[in-house]
């Protein structure tokens, strides 16, 4: 892994460059990162001071907000609050609401697929009363935040044999107190280049928390600014404690990019 700074001086030089960019591509995880999380998933919320920092990018001349999140769609419309005109990339890069249109074509094919790895992995889930099983359009996510360390243990590995006897090719990956399982593979990393490419963006930010994030580090650029929430191993170039962390390095972009 390479060296990230937690220096906040180093940050804040690489801020001023990046937005000095034509066209900016502002990318946001939201839990773990515009949002601390919490047991119920259906009861969290971005940071005021993190939000306001958002809504000033996004009124930011040639500047462009989009969230980037495992949740689905819908789910991460509601607890965001997102306005209509911001744009929303829903289960990693499946679920598209940009430009006012809703995108997320599955095929016959792939719809059976999710309800067969659902199906399997509901019987795991009555298994295991603290684990709970989340049914996203494109796949599964078995979360195990309140369930004891061997429980959690034993409900991954009972999930990754019954989905993979499921279907051989889905997808499964890691996240904190989640192993999510997708029948398209698709990436946080697919959705910035694509995101990149529609915007003509000159150069992007992006901050994340999770192992998931880890694909959109990856494809940053040189010019661009990657940030890692939290503590864990990371391709990002800086590092934040936490998301009130992040409110400070989103409100300084904000003002640069409002002033610039």
């Amino acid at each position: 892994m390479p060296e990230v700074s937690t220096d906040p001086a180093v940050l804040a030089a690489a801020l001023e460059t990046l937005a000095a960019a034509p066209r900016l591509l502002v990318a946001l995880d939201f839990d773990g990162t515009l949002a601390p999380f919490a047991d119920d998933p259906a009861r969290v919320g971005a940071l005021p001071g993190s939000w306001a920092a958002v809504l000033t990018l996004q009124r930011a001349r040639d500047t462009e907000v989009v969230l980037v999140s495992g949740r689905p769609l819908e789910g991460l419309a509601r607890v965001s609050h997102a306005p209509d005109g911001m744009a929303l990339v829903g289960s990693h890069g499946v679920e598209w609401r940009v430009d006012g249109h809703d995108e997320a074509a599955l095929s016959d094919d792939e719809l059976a697929r999710v309800e067969r790895v659902g199906a399997a992995l509901d019987e795991v889930g009555a298994r295991f009363p603290d684990v709970v099983i989340e049914h996203k359009p494109a796949g599964h996510g078995v979360h195990t935040r309140r369930a004891s360390a061997e429980d959690a243990a034993a409900a991954n590995a009972a999930a990754h044999e019954a989905a993979h006897a499921a279907d051989p090719d889905v997808l499964e990956r890691g996240g904190k107190d989640i192993v999510e399982f997708a029948v398209r593979h698709v990436t946080k990393g697919d959705a910035i280049d694509r995101l990149r490419g529609l915007r003509g963006a000159d150069a992007v930010f992006f901050a994340g928390d999770d192992v998931t994030d880890e694909d959109a580090f990856r494809v940053l650029r040189d010019g661009d600014v990657g940030v890692k929430v939290g503590e864990g191993d990371t391709l990002a170039a800086h590092r934040v404690a936490d998301p009130a962390a992040l409110t400070d390095v989103l409100k300084q972009l904000g003002r640069l990019r409002a002033t610039r």
